[in-house]
């Protein structure tokens, strides 16, 4: 039987294949996951997200499991360590902005809210499942401009909207599998 999968995956990569039939695009409420994929998905900025997902573990690790707390206290010598490691992408404004982001993130916390609840009101806590012809995914939205606006208020770096669109698919809050491949709605 011939599995079908939508046309970005690279079929010879076993990480890159888990991640698309387990992860991508399976709606997620975990806050931790939630604020890791914001920052891996700012990180693969101008990269290949295979690039990203072949140095996730050794982010969790360099990054504190994603302890937002310990982020956002990062000195200047954790800095420098985190530059100096070639376990992740050893960009200074993409550390700072990952710094930037446990403590945006730690506001909202501390004002009564949540990534989850954020993120997941801009759909109305359903994922929106799009038809894109197979092939043809847009860079970005008129709804990941707005999330990008929003979030940069807030004080979150990184986030551009083709970064929130990624972020919107990464997370399920969009399906954009293939109209054929097995991980669509309706097919898990």
């Amino acid at each position: 039987m011939t599995v079908t999968r939508c046309s970005w995956v690279n079929p010879a990569n076993p990480r890159y294949l888990d991640y698309h039939d387990t992860e991508w695009g399976v709606p997620c409420h975990d806050e931790t996951r939630l604020f890791e994929l914001l920052n891996l998905e700012g990180a693969q900025a101008g990269l290949s997200w295979q690039t990203i997902l072949n140095k996730r573990e050794h982010y969790r690790a360099a990054f504190d499991g994603w302890d937002a707390e310990k982020i956002a206290a990062y000195d200047a010598d954790k800095v420098a360590q985190l530059l100096a490691d070639p376990g992740i992408v050893r960009n200074r404004l993409k550390v700072a902005a990952t710094i930037a982001n446990a403590q945006a993130w730690l506001r909202l916390r501390d004002e009564g809210s949540s990534l989850d609840r954020l993120m997941w009101g801009y759909v109305g806590g359903r994922p929106i499942v799009n038809d894109w012809p197979a092939g043809s995914l847009p860079a970005k939205t008129a709804l990941s401009e707005q999330i990008s606006r929003d979030l940069a208020k807030r004080g979150f770096k990184f986030i551009g909207p083709t970064i929130v669109y990624a972020y919107m698919q990464a997370t399920g809050m969009v399906d954009d599998h293939d109209p054929a491949c097995i991980c669509r709605v309706g097919r898990r």
